[in-house]
């Protein structure tokens, strides 16, 4: 090839490349325009404000900052009007004072202002992803893998989004890639730029904690594969020790190297010590001890506890069954349902080109497979269930590895490159299908995104998203009278959008307090979001206060999300929640006669539900009725064990709990 000849394939490779990255910039720009804050969002814009503005991170400690800091840094000039806090626990405070923050400011303009910003990251991983694939494969490798990130339905699903999970597996594969670099010609440079990155992974997400047994386990690796001498092995294990040391001093530097999670004296609520005694004692320890010594921004070991106290409490939602707890298939399942089918057979070409060893770069394959198999082996295990956007990191690899063994099985024959081409075809019009609605992605093999909603929940179909289009919907049909069971009720504000339905309970309007009067029986047309349609917030069967709605065939189904009901329906239970909810803010005000009518209300309509009978034993309890309140407590503890026993066993200690006390 001739230096002309060389000028001009540099020039097509960069053309080729900038055509991708605006397409991806294009779909992400045109899909999240549309979509209103979900779930998170709202949460994550404030604290990230506030810690620009007060270097307060104590209000979303359940995430490390950096994602936050890059999504808000647009909102400093424009200075927007910001509520106050109310020193409440922190995720109450969080939720309500983001939501305040974003509805009384311009909301569309500021989630589009934090979006492009939080996207630049996702352009940021196409780069990552095609130079390394470029280094690792050749050109034509990289383009197999970009083209498959480019149009992947679920990195466009989130990669506009003020999430932390496109910036994880961003940084997750920058640090492998300049480790692959170092190992293969070490430097002091190389050095201190793997470390950078592993710091970076560290200030996106706790889950970025994984990046230091990978990055061990590919030490062990590369001295196992190269036969390292003892002198090398120490090299290594040094190196990787000072990668680790820079990581931190990155990790620290997010904090302004400050311990205290809040400023001016201000105190998480509640505080840390507190907060892990939710643990067991050997999750707590580590924790505590790292506390003790100051080893970790108090904020930080704050976020480790809540991530492992969360994932306790979630229960799972797969295949159309919901569960108490985690379970270990989940995460295979979801790959197999959001998965393109193009990428699925090209991942099954993949395994059989590294299987009969057509593609032998060792080191390669290594670096790439050992990062998916830990990380997928402790997503199996960890039972936090709700959403394939946590294994976002395992597609990154997955592609890069991919592309090298299709583009090495497509220069063996022209009958490879004919296979490997439908497939990207495949893959990319099943994406194009999809647009513009990602999050309720599923590939053709389970029907289609229309279908998604009866497999997977939550992120994986629904996430609050569509207020826009309900609006839309409502508005063509003159709508001015309606019921709406929104996933993100209490965190999200639909009336700001001028939809007019009154909300139904939710576990979150329940836990954030937020007044909802329901009576017994409404009419609709009723909406239903597909997340609370599932049942996985209640539990199943009588425990679900809207578990009729799933034998019912919707009137319409908007933005694959929300499914509307016509007709006249029974609502016992919800309309007992909400008078158990008035119940017990009237005796907070201690309006222990008017908190009985309602709790006692709430137990005719719903006599077999444990937060019914709770809620009048704790209101009898109050007026000194003992023995009133024991029967109360007594059919409630008689509930949890007898219906649906695996979904109220967590009720069980605190129901002896109360029982106890009156027995004192």
């Amino acid at each position: 090839m001739t230096l002309r000849d060389g000028k001009h394939h540099n020039a097509y490779e960069i053309a080729a490349l900038c055509l991708l990255l605006v397409v991806l910039s294009l779909q992400l720009f045109f899909s999240v325009r549309r979509e209103s804050q979900t779930w998170d969002e709202a949460n994550h814009i404030f604290a990230g404000y506030r810690s620009w503005t007060h270097a307060d991170f104590g209000l979303n400690p359940e995430h490390p900052p950096l994602v936050k800091l890059l999504a808000t840094a647009p909102l400093l000039p424009s200075q927007p009007k910001s509520p106050a806090l109310e020193e409440r626990f922190f995720k109450e405070d969080a939720f309500l004072r983001g939501k305040e923050f974003l509805y009384q400011n311009d909301a569309d303009k500021l989630l589009a202002r934090t979006r492009t910003a939080a996207a630049t990251l996702t352009l940021l991983t196409a780069l990552v992803v095609f130079f390394g694939t470029r280094e690792m494969f050749g050109a034509g490798a990289a383009f197999i893998a970009l083209t498959l990130l480019t149009l992947d339905p679920n990195l466009l699903a989130h990669g506009a989004l003020i999430t932390t999970d496109v910036g994880l597996a961003c940084f997750m594969f920058l640090s492998v890639f300049m480790f692959y670099r170092f190992v293969k010609s070490p430097s002091a440079l190389r050095l201190i730029g793997t470390g950078i990155a592993v710091g970076l992974v560290l200030a996106v997400k706790h889950t970025g904690l994984l990046i230091l047994p990978i990055l061990f386990l590919l030490m062990l690796c590369e001295i196992v594969l190269y036969r390292a001498n003892g002198r090398h092995v120490l090299k290594l294990s040094g190196s990787l020790v000072l990668i680790t040391l820079i990581g931190w001093v990155i990790l620290w530097s997010f904090y302004g190297f400050r311990y205290d999670a809040r400023p001016n004296g201000l105190q998480l609520n509640p505080p840390l010590a507190e907060y892990v005694k939710g643990l067991k004692p050997t999750e707590a320890w580590p924790i505590s001890t790292a506390a003790r010594l100051r080893a970790l921004p108090e904020s930080y070991l704050y976020g480790l506890a809540d991530v492992k106290l969360t994932a306790n409490y979630y229960t799972s939602y797969v295949l159309g069954k919901v569960y108490a707890h985690g379970v270990w298939f989940y995460f295979p399942v979801a790959f197999l349902i959001k998965s393109t089918v193009g990428v699925l057979a090209l991942l099954l070409l993949t395994l059989g080109v590294v299987a009969t060893r057509r593609l032998n770069c060792w080191r390669e394959i290594l670096f790439l497979a050992i990062p998916v198999i830990f990380y997928l082996l402790v997503a199996l295990t960890v039972g936090m269930n709700i959403g394939v956007r946590h294994i976002l990191v395992v597609y990154v690899f997955l592609y890069v590895l991919i592309g090298g063994a299709t583009w090495t099985l497509m220069q063996t024959s022209r009958k490879w490159i004919y296979a490997a081409g439908i497939f990207l075809f495949i893959h990319v019009a099943s994406s194009v299908l999809a647009f513009p609605n990602y999050i309720a992605y599923a590939n053709e093999l389970w029907g289609g995104p229309s279908q998604t909603h009866k497999y997977l929940t939550d992120s994986n179909s629904d996430w609050g998203q569509q207020l826009k289009s309900v609006k839309q919907y409502l508005d063509q049909r003159g709508v001015k009278e309606c019921w709406f069971l929104y996933f993100a009720e209490g965190v999200a504000e639909p009336s700001y959008y001028g939809i007019p339905c009154k909300p139904l309970p939710t576990i979150n309007t329940l836990w954030l307090n937020t007044p909802i009067d329901v009576p017994p029986s409404i009419d609709g047309p009723v909406l239903i979001s597909a997340s609370n349609l599932s049942g996985v917030e209640f539990g199943p069967g009588t425990l679900d206060p809207y578990g009729q709605f799933k034998l019912l065939e919707p009137t319409a189904v908007i933005d694959r999300g929300v499914f509307v009901f016509d007709g006249k329906f029974d609502m016992p239970l919800a309309a007992a929640l909400s008078k158990i909810q008035k119940a017990q803010n009237l005796a907070q005000a201690k309006q222990l006669d008017q908190a009985l009518q309602e709790a006692q209300a709430a137990v005719a309509l719903s006599p077999d539900s444990i937060h019914t009978q709770l809620a009048l034993g704790d209101i009898l309890g109050q007026m000194g009725q003992a023995q009133q309140a024991r029967a109360s407590y007594e059919r409630a503890l008689q509930v949890a064990k007898t219906i649906e026993p695996e979904f109220q066993i967590r009720s069980i200690p605190a129901i002896e709990e109360k029982l106890q006390s009156l027995g004192q």
